[in-house]
């Protein structure tokens, strides 16, 4: 696929096939990956590739744990609650997915299960956990570069015919990842990317979530034109 095609089709994909994805495609996804810029090549990221069993343990862990009532303990920082066009603009995707699947405003059931589909990583065969070295924690730049690279990731992902959604539901136990995951005490957990192959029957799959607009969003000045 050409660069252009990869950016314009590519969508977040929250439903996959009940099929394994192949350790040499992921391989070759992060390699191409972790060809993206970083400031002073520091390249803060490591990648913690997890499948079946373990990712299963992960998933019952962050479900049993959040009905749990356990606090969000998530190592990177949130900030406070979205507000304004922030805020509506996260409600305007939720509305896209619940009306694609179906799930009326006063379902409460429905919309139970798919937070907690996002819990269990959306059922996807495969988890990519994404860290960065606690050696450079606390300043915004590592969780920059982690973010250059995560995208870099779905895109070479979605042109090798696979799907991903960012999903820091996926992380929201930090323990329970760092003990299945087996993630060193010198790593900050950042978020994890649920990967796959798309299933097309999925109806929020075809959700095309709104985008601003180049003016909307840039200022140019110093141009004739």
């Amino acid at each position: 696929m050409k660069f252009d095609e990869v950016v314009q089709q590519r969508r977040s994909i929250r439903g996959y096939l009940d099929k394994p994805v192949p350790k040499a495609l992921i391989r070759e996804i992060l390699g191409l990956a972790m060809r993206a810029p970083t400031s002073y090549n520091t390249q803060p990221w490591n990648f913690h590739v997890v499948s079946g069993e373990v990712l299963d343990r992960i998933r019952q862990g962050n479900v049993e744990r959040n009905l749990a009532g356990v606090p969000d303990s998530r190592e990177f920082r949130t900030g406070p609650a979205y507000d304004d066009v922030h805020r509506s603009r996260q409600i305007g995707v939720a509305k896209q997915l619940f009306a694609a699947m179906g799930i009326a405003r006063e379902d409460q059931a429905g919309r139970r299960d798919w937070v907690l589909r996002g819990f269990r990583q959306f059922d996807a065969p495969v988890s990519i956990i994404v860290t960065y070295d606690r050696s450079i924690h606390g300043s915004d730049v590592a969780p920059f570069d982690c973010g250059g690279v995560v995208n870099a990731i779905v895109n070479a992902a979605w042109s090798r015919g696979l799907g991903c959604v960012i999903n820091s539901q996926g992380i929201m136990q930090s323990p329970v990842v760092r003990e299945h995951a087996q993630i060193p005490a010198d790593q900050v957990i950042q978020t994890c990317i649920a990967m796959g192959w798309p299933d097309e029957t999925f109806p929020a799959n075809a959700v095309v979530s709104h985008r601003k607009t180049v003016d909307e969003a840039t200022t140019f000045l110093g141009f004739d034109d």
